[in-house]
């Protein structure tokens, strides 16, 4: 067989890292810890963990929870007393001092919002009669998001030099891509949701309609048999459609596969035998609901229908400590590895059953180094094996 096909790694490239260097600077003198060369190499980390923690919190995007968490490390990043967050409909978060001047903050920040440019504001504007307030100034700038003005960052101090003007610049820059990433992985979620549906739905009609006809033919001849398979239909159409959670575990995924083999099965008869090779340490794992299944009806609908004569499945699932690995090898008719490639790259609408969806939702959950890998070569059958850690913070969603 051809080497393993695996989907390039896609990498995303955060913008803003122009504002971290403009933002180190205005980190202040620390002395260094153990461990750091300089004082240099702490201001370093120290910028980077603070914006590692607010994109953590703009991870769902420019929401009103999200910029409130995230407002505390925004401050830091531009080292000014106070900072406001606010979006076109008002404002959002005041973090910091002065907080006696919210009230302005939409007056002042609507040239910004209004035109997308960053706007410079001194005493005459930002006035205060406190003398303890340490706000005598300001600078705004906006948050962008393909080509829209959604919010603004506002950074209040004693005053405002040129570092400052542009690092407000690019930390509202940095936090604009923040929120088009976030985008962007709602939108996958939501394509990701649809080729789920789609895949119940391809619950082919040739599938069903092949599974009915099975269990016709042995309605005369073998009535117990043909009620058996009956059950076996209901029950795979009932999980293969349920609604409830975006996970399952190996034991139930596992469950469905052999309701579907024994349709298969009485459908092929002789023609198909099936191996299964499961570790036990395996089965309360918890996996992509329909991971599995659709890489066993591939083999099936692809490899082994088309093929003269009798054709075997082996479905193993192996322990190995914190991951757990699954395959799905058939000695069918196999495909030319550039097929499979496009496939699995979304660059082909091929009729193999589920295959992109599952290495798409899989990469999804777990990260890109974990979609599927194929083996295959014309003639030469087909392997396809996934592997996935045993514990995952995705996983903490209800089953």
């Amino acid at each position: 067989m051809d080497a393993g096909l695996h989907l390039p790694t896609v990498a995303v490239v955060t913008g803003g890292f122009l504002a971290l260097g403009l933002v180190i600077a205005l980190v202040r003198w620390r002395r260094a810890r153990p461990g750091f060369i300089s004082v240099t190499d702490l201001a370093t980390y120290e910028t980077l963990h603070t914006a590692s923690m607010a994109g953590r919190h703009l991870a769902d995007g420019f929401t009103d929870d999200g910029c409130e968490r995230a407002a505390p490390y925004l401050r830091a990043m531009l080292a000014t007393p106070g900072l406001a967050v606010c979006d076109t409909s008002g404002v959002i978060v005041w973090e910091g001092e002065g907080r006696h001047h919210l009230p302005a903050v939409m007056d002042q920040a609507a040239p910004v919002l209004a035109s997308g440019q960053v706007v410079v504001l001194g005493p005459d504007t930002v006035t205060c009669t406190s003398t303890e307030c340490p706000v005598r100034a300001a600078v705004i700038a906006p948050v962008i998001v393909d080509d829209r003005v959604v919010g603004a960052i506002a950074g209040y101090g004693p005053q405002v030099s040129a570092g400052l003007a542009r690092a407000a610049e690019e930390v509202a820059s940095w936090v604009a891509t923040q929120v088009e990433l976030a985008d962007l992985s709602f939108e996958r979620t939501r394509a990701m949701e649809a080729e789920l549906r789609a895949l119940r739905a391809q619950i082919s009609p040739h599938f069903i309609y092949n599974s009915l006809a099975a269990i016709a033919s042995f309605v005369r001849t073998d009535p117990s048999r043909a009620r058996e398979l009956l059950l076996e239909f209901a029950d795979f159409t009932r999980y293969a459609l349920r609604r409830d959670g975006a996970f399952t575990t190996v034991s139930e995924e596992l469950r469905n596969v052999e309701r579907y083999l024994v349709l298969e099965q009485a459908r092929f008869g002789d023609r198909l035998s099936i191996t299964l090779k499961i570790a036990p340490e395996v089965l309360p794992v918890r996996v992509p609901y329909l991971a599995i299944q659709p890489l066993v009806e591939n083999a099936v609908r692809h490899g082994l229908a088309p093929k003269e004569g009798p054709g075997h499945v082996v479905l193993s699932a192996t322990d190995h400590g914190s991951v757990a690995e699954f395959s799905v090898d058939d000695d069918g008719v196999g495909a030319h590895p550039e097929t499979i490639r496009k496939i699995l790259d979304g660059q082909s609408r091929s009729d193999s059953v589920g295959l992109g969806n599952v290495d798409a939702r899989l990469r999804q959950v777990y990260g890109e180094e974990f979609g599927l890998v194929v083996d295959t070569a014309p003639g030469a059958g087909m392997k396809v094996s996934f592997r996935v850690p045993k514990y995952s913070p995705a996983l903490e969603q209800p089953a």
